[in-house]
C-alpha cells in the first residue's frame, strides 16, 4: 500500500511539473513554426520545424538587445549587492536605533506601483539627459533591487551567531575581516539565491525598460513587445525571441540550483 501512495505521489508530483513547465515547451515548439502555423486552432504539433524565426530575430539586432540586458543586469544587481549587503548585515548583527523602522522604510519602497512613479522619473531623467541610457536603467534596477537584498540577507546573516564573529576579533581579526572571511563564506548560499532573484527581476523587467529606454538602451522585453503589431501578433517570432531570452536565466539557475535551494531555506526560520 505505501509502494502504490508513494508511487501516487511521484506521478502526481510529475503532472503538476508538468502543468507549470507546459507553457515554457508551447514557446519551445512555436519558434520552430512558420507564422501560419502559430496560429492554427486547434494548435497542432505536427508541423514542418523551421529555423527562419531565429535567423530574423537575430537579423533585426536581437544582439543589441541582449548586450543591453546583460549589462544592466548585471551592473545594477552588482551594485545593489554593494550597498543591500552591508546593510543587511548591520540590521542583523547590531543593534541600531529604530532598526525595525529602517527596515519597514525598504520594504515600502515596493509598495508604491511603479506606474504612480514613472512621471517624475521620467522628467528626472530627461533633465539630466538621462533617457534611453543604460545608466539610466542601471540606477532604476539597482534601487529596485537594493530593499530585496536587505530583506533576504538580513535573514540569512541573523542564522550566523553572533558570538561566532566576536570569537574571531578576539583572535585579532577586525570587522571587515570577519566580515569578509568568516560570515560571507557562510551565507554563500543565500548570497547566491539572493543575487539571482535580483538578476531575474532586473532581467524581466519591462515597463521602467519600455518607458525610459528607445533604441540605444532597449532591453530584451522591450525587443520582444515590438512583434505586436497593428498588422497583428507575430506569435512564432516573438517565441523564438523569448525562447533566447529565457535560456540565459535557466542555464544560470540549472548550475546554482544546489545553492540556490540550501539560501532559499537559509533564512526559512529566522526573520
Amino acid at each position: 500500500m505505501k509502494k502504490v501512495i508513494s508511487i501516487g505521489v511521484t506521478l502526481f508530483t510529475y503532472l503538476i511539473a508538468f502543468i507549470y513547465f507546459f507553457p515554457i515547451l508551447w514557446i519551445l515548439i512555436t519558434g520552430f513554426k512558420g507564422e501560419g502555423d502559430a496560429v492554427i486552432i486547434p494548435p497542432s504539433f505536427i508541423f514542418e520545424p523551421t529555423l527562419e524565426n531565429y535567423k530574423m530575430i537575430w537579423n533585426l539586432g536581437f544582439s543589441s538587445y541582449l548586450k543591453n540586458s546583460v549589462i544592466v543586469t548585471v551592473v545594477s544587481t552588482f551594485l545593489a549587492l554593494l550597498l543591500g549587503v552591508p546593510a543587511a548585515y548591520a540590521l542583523a548583527m547590531y543593534k541600531i536605533k529604530k532598526g525595525n523602522d529602517i527596515l519597514f522604510w525598504f520594504i515600502s519602497t515596493r509598495f508604491l506601483p511603479i506606474a504612480g512613479v514613472i512621471i517624475p522619473l521620467y522628467l528626472i531623467f530627461k533633465s539630466i539627459n538621462l533617457l534611453d541610457s543604460l545608466i539610466a536603467l542601471i540606477l532604476l534596477y539597482t534601487a529596485m533591487n537594493v530593499p530585496l537584498i536587505v530583506w533576504m540577507m538580513r535573514s540569512f546573516f541573523k542564522e550566523v551567531s553572533y558570538e561566532l564573529i566576536e570569537a574571531t576579533q578576539i583572535d585579532g581579526a577586525t570587522g571587515l575581516q570577519s566580515f569578509f572571511y568568516v560570515v560571507l563564506p557562510l551565507v554563500k548560499p543565500g548570497l547566491i539565491s539572493t543575487s539571482l532573484l535580483a538578476m531575474v527581476f532586473a532581467w524581466n523587467e519591462f515597463f521602467f525598460a519600455v518607458s525610459m529606454s528607445y533604441t540605444n538602451a532597449a532591453t530584451l522585453p522591450v525587443y520582444m513587445s515590438s512583434f505586436m503589431t497593428q498588422e497583428g501578433l507575430f506569435w512564432a517570432k516573438m517565441s523564438a525571441a523569448a525562447t533566447l531570452s529565457i535560456l540565459p536565466v535557466l542555464i544560470l539557475g540549472w548550475f546554482t540550483q544546489k545553492q540556490l535551494v540550501r539560501g532559499l531555506t537559509m533564512g526559512a526560520v529566522k526573520g
